[in-house]
């Protein structure tokens, strides 16, 4: 599954149909930055969005993922339901490894914390000390940055 290949094949198929960015965006339902970031390879489409994509540009969920439309006489293993389902389940792992990312930011930084209050007694430790306190906010400040934006459902 190659998201430039598969960005190429929608940009084609919109332009065959005569669509702008923004006429095929309204019909499915997402915004033309969207439609932008799909073209450019940037992302893939939602799951959610994926069968209205198709029937718009009409092709199937298949030649999607192949980024080409497919032979009249070539047989498929898998048909465009247990495809959209493999794609949701892999957009789903993929929020979830990021959210896991998140909580691990903000383990290491409250191990670091712990650490700083370890460390001190002289002018370098002090020093030391603080910088280790300094990382560990910023560390926590960016695990929960990440943790939000995906339970917030949007991607960073």
């Amino acid at each position: 599954m190659n998201q430039l290949v598969i960005g190429k094949f929608i940009s084609l198929k919109r332009k065959q149909k005569n669509l702008t960015q923004e006429q095929l965006a309204e019909k499915i339902g997402v915004s033309n930055k969207t439609i932008s970031k799909w073209e450019t390879g940037k992302c893939m489409p939602d799951y959610s969005v994926v069968k209205s994509l198709c029937e718009e540009l009409g092709f199937t969920v298949a030649e999607l993922m192949d980024g080409e439309m497919s032979e009249e006489q070539s047989v498929r293993i898998y048909d465009d339901e247990q495809i959209l389902d493999l794609l949701r389940r892999t957009q789903e792992l993929e929020k979830t490894k990021n959210i896991l990312y998140g909580i691990l930011l903000i383990v290491m930084g409250i191990a670091l914390q712990a650490l700083s209050y370890a460390v001190g007694g002289s002018d370098f430790k002090d020093f030391i000390s603080g910088l280790l306190l300094g990382l560990s906010i910023g560390e926590m400040l960016i695990g929960v940055y990440v943790v939000g934006k995906f339970l917030a459902g949007s991607k960073v």
